[in-house]
């Protein structure tokens, strides 16, 4: 029974999942396999039918048609204005995203869902600004064909010979909440071409000669109705891994590998068709090779936008750093669990002391028991070639003059050393480990290979015309040195292809090294940090460090109330340009939606800086801005990144979830405070009030009965009653004004003994017979107070004194001078305090085990007050055995100085 039952945790994510979904808008395609089958004309018909309904519907942004009955279907709807673009001295028409944000209807029709959006615009892609949309919860129709889709890209191009450069990804119309397809056989879309209800005639022509052809028109028709089903499966699936307890695979996991060819992006779609069709864990891996941070341009931006494909198919990226490929992804494969391994087709060329082995053959020896998947390619050997060309001409264009002469100059040293070693009588064998030597330091010094091959030659040559008989010559009396030519140049290229390449990873290796040092130190500071603001240093200091860029960081949603936390790299930096308006408006978008924005992202990719939210998974925290300007981040940076920014979320989250504890807490403790002052009240306030009642009704029932000694009595005790209540209610409101923080001192110098007699004077009535003594050691004893609480203390202190020692006991009150303070001391000769309770005595609503002398029962209210007065004046109070009986508290407050004023007077 146990085994069926659902898990807590994933029971509370899917309600949470469904919440956030229902404040959502919903989205709904009108899918088809080619322009011209009536999506626009089936969206309008919904949308008119819609807005018949009730619901209130409106027209962003409906594409030109040439159709007179599709745009007949636009009357009647509410259209709102587009937004105007110049672009090359035309006016470009796109969504109005901010006018659909204000207008808000119910539902919005937003025509080309694949449109790439005019410069200017928020996002780079129309469905970005539709996920937008529905985040504000607006429900949204749109349009989508079969060929815009990202998976599908490849073989829509091997079929219509055309690749379409406006795509989506596919989690955009897998998510869709409805996906209607719109379809007409092919025959009938031609005949509509033919008629000009698709575009005008002469684009028709051109059209049905390229693209809209029969056979296209049927595979196209057929894949779509492929992907179609394919969907309605995979949300099938998607509702039966909702009653699992964990992500459902199916035990496949399939890795692509990642490179910067123009070719890899159909390698990641092919994988990612794959993954899908197994329902497969899907991981794209990237080897950074040594000295791969030398990488052009064009190839580091290249491999980025193909990471970032594979992570829009569900890809998670790896970056592993190896100078062998093949092993670093065979060990990777074999250490996570992978299944299949997908490839493009690689052409090596053969090399010196290498077999003519590819890269498919090196990875099956490695791993035979994987399936490699190899997707065809002819572009690969172009690429090749085009990047050989491209390295000749960089080495044309290197400067060899430094290498070439600390080549020369080193081999010049180890001849020289060699002639030493000879005229000590030093046998060749020991010459040869010198150009050895100087052979491995030339690889160390230099950077190109080239120079390993030519400081062996050159040695050999060196050993050979100065140490060989005949001297100064090439020729060679013994055909023995042949053999010691051939190993000298063997031992001096393989030690120096071997330095060079401990050389290059080295450098490997202290790059990931430090890159990790500083992922580390930034979890053990955040660890250590206390408070948001430090968390916000700790944060941009280390990814300033990392990056070596400048970096803000805003505690909150960016804006007029937020002020931003500035790094600089460097003291002459441009941090500046990251606090304009317009950079602050794209953090707060990044804040508002929970994405990254800015430079080098889809979402208002003119920014100067690149914006990432700092979040959790249900909440954002801030956002951290990053100068990048034209460029860009490298992926394993990007990644350390992540962490970090997640590392700073979580220990924000613990910030936070303190925070709310201690709030609980003070919630719990104002409600135990509220409840226990309830009940005392319910039973403490009732035998004074019902005193004060009953007081009352026999002087007006029986007033002209009694004596005048007995009104009296009545009179002393209606106002004892009165008084206490009195008493009670200051200290109630001092207790609630403390426990609100809203209490205000007014501090100053006040004389002691004045507010002594006056505190005395209101509780003179209540003596009983208690006798009191005031003795201060100065009666000019001048102490900082706010005067009317500090006589709320000596009354309370006092009046618990009478309340708990019997009659004529002796109360004494003393004060004196001890260097910058003065210490007040109330004491009794009643029957004290037992040293375990003395501290409890200062609890609110603590009443001990003692009952009053005066048959009255306490609230528990005064000495916690009184404390709380004191400390608020910078003071202590505490309770001490009286000596030789009784009780005493003593308090101190801060002294005033009267002779240093008197003397100021003077002057």
């Amino acid at each position: 029974m146990d085994e069926n039952r659902p898990n807590p945790d994933k029971l509370l994510e899917q309600v949470k999942e469904e919440e956030a979904r229902e404040n959502q808008g919903k989205l709904k395609i009108f899918f088809g396999y080619a322009a011209g089958v009536g999506k626009t004309y089936a969206m309008l018909e919904a949308a008119r039918q819609a807005a018949e309904s009730g619901i209130d519907v409106a027209a962003g942004y409906i594409e030109p048609h040439a159709r007179p009955e599709t745009m007949a279907l636009l009357n009647g709807l509410e259209q709102l204005p587009v937004l105007e673009l110049p672009y090359k001295n035309i006016l470009l028409k796109e969504f109005n995203l901010d006018g659909a944000l204000c207008r808000h209807p119910q539902l919005l029709l937003v025509d080309e869902l694949a449109h790439t959006n005019a410069a200017g615009c928020r996002h780079t892609k129309r469905y970005q600004d539709i996920q937008e949309l529905l985040k504000a919860g607006i429900s949204v129709y749109t349009t989508v064909n079969v060929q815009h889709l990202e998976s599908l890209n490849d073989i829509v191009a091997s079929i219509t010979g055309i690749t379409v450069q406006e795509r989506i990804p596919d989690f955009v119309f897998d998510r869709a909440d409805q996906v209607e397809l719109v379809d007409i056989e092919p025959q009938e879309l031609l005949e509509r071409l033919k008629e000009g209800k698709v575009y005008r005639p002469g684009q028709a022509d051109n059209a049905m000669d390229h693209f809209f052809t029969i056979d296209n028109l049927t595979a196209l028709r057929e894949i779509a109705l492929r992907r179609t089903a394919d969907r309605v499966n995979r949300v099938t699936e998607r509702n039966r891994e909702q009653n699992r307890d964990s992500e459902y695979y199916t035990g496949e996991h399939i890795l692509v590998c990642l490179s910067s060819s123009p070719s890899n992006a159909k390698v990641i779609r092919a994988a990612a068709r794959m993954a899908n069709a197994f329902r497969a864990r899907f991981t794209a891996v990237h080897v950074e090779m040594p000295g791969g941070e030398g990488m052009a341009e064009e190839d580091a931006l290249r491999l980025r936008m193909n990471q970032r494909l594979a992570e829009q198919l569900g890809a998670r990226a790896v970056t592993l750093y190896g100078g062998d490929i093949t092993r670093q992804i065979a060990e990777y494969a074999r250490i996570s669990g992978v299944s299949k391994i997908v490839l493009g087709r690689s052409y090596t060329k053969r090399r010196l002391f290498s077999q003519n082995v590819n890269f498919a053959d090196q990875l099956t020896a490695l791993v035979p028991r994987l399936e490699v998947y190899l997707i065809p390619d002819n572009y690969t050997q172009k690429y090749q070639r085009k990047k050989h060309l491209e390295r000749l001409i960089a080495a044309k264009e290197q400067n060899y003059l430094r290498d070439t002469l600390l080549m020369a100059a080193i081999l010049a040293a180890s001849t020289l050393l060699a002639y030493l070693f000879r005229l000590l009588g030093i046998d060749e064998a020991n010459i040869v480990t010198i150009y050895i030597l100087g052979v491995l330091l030339i690889a160390l010094i230099t950077e190109n290979q080239i120079y390993n091959i030519l400081a062996s030659l050159l040695s050999v040559a060196c050993f050979n015309i100065f140490f060989t008989y005949p001297y100064h010559s090439l020729r060679v009396s013994d055909p023995g040195y042949m053999i010691t030519f051939l190993i000298m140049f063997l031992a001096g290229f393989i030690t120096a292809f071997l330095a060079k390449r401990v050389k290059s990873y080295g450098r490997q290796a202290v790059k990931k090294a430090w890159r990790m040092e500083i992922l580390l130190d930034t979890s053990r500071k955040l660890q250590m940090a206390s408070g948001e603001a430090a968390i916000a240093e700790t944060v941009a200091e280390q990814l300033v460090k990392l990056l070596n860029r400048d970096v803000v960081y805003y505690a909150g949603e960016p804006g007029e109330g937020v002020r931003p936390y500035c790094f600089p790299r460097e003291k002459n930096s441009h941090i500046q340009e990251l606090l304009s308006p317009d950079e602050t408006a794209v953090a707060s978008w990044s804040f508002r939606n929970n994405k990254h924005a800015g430079a080098s992202t889809g979402t208002l990719p003119g920014a100067k800086g690149l914006y990432l939210a700092v979040r959790s998974a249900n909440a954002v925290y801030g956002v951290v801005g990053i100068c990048l300007g034209e460029g860009f981040l490298p992926a394993f940076d990007e990644s350390i990144l992540n962490a970090m920014l997640n590392e700073a979320a979580l220990a924000l989250e613990k910030e936070k979830s303190m925070e709310d504890r201690n709030q609980a807490r003070l919630r719990i403790k104002q409600e135990q405070l509220r409840s226990n002052l309830l009940r005392s009240i319910s039973h403490d306030l009732r035998t004074p009030l019902t005193s004060i009642s009953g007081n009352s009704g026999m002087l007006m029932d029986r007033g002209d009965s009694l004596s005048r000694e007995q009104k009296q009595k009545l009179y002393e005790d209606i106002y004892d009653d009165s008084v206490w209540l009195y008493n009670l209610v200051e200290n109630l409101l001092s207790v609630t004004k403390i426990e609100n923080g809203s209490m205000e001192l007014k501090l100053q110098p006040e004389l002691l003994e004045d507010v002594i007699d006056e505190a005395l004077n209101h509780i003179r009535r209540r003596l009983r017979g208690h006798k009191i003594q005031v003795r201060l050691e100065d009666e000019f004893l001048m102490a900082w107070m706010d005067a009317r609480l500090i006589m709320q203390v000596i009354m309370n202190i006092v009046d618990n004194a009478i309340k708990y020692t019997p009659e004529d006991s002796h109360i004494d009150i003393s004060a004196k001078k001890l260097g910058d303070r003065i210490y007040v001391n109330i004491a009794d000769d009643g029957q004290g305090i037992p040293d375990d309770r003395k501290e409890k005595v200062f609890d609110l609503f603590y009443t001990g085990e003692y009952q009053a002398a005066d048959g009255t029962r306490s609230m528990g209210v005064g000495l916690s007050l009184c404390r709380s007065i004191v400390e608020a004046h910078g003071g202590r109070l505490e309770v001490r055995d009286n000596v030789p009986r009784g009780t005493c508290f003593l308090f101190d407050l801060k002294a005033e100085d009267l002779g240093r004023d008197i003397s100021q007077a003077a002057l």
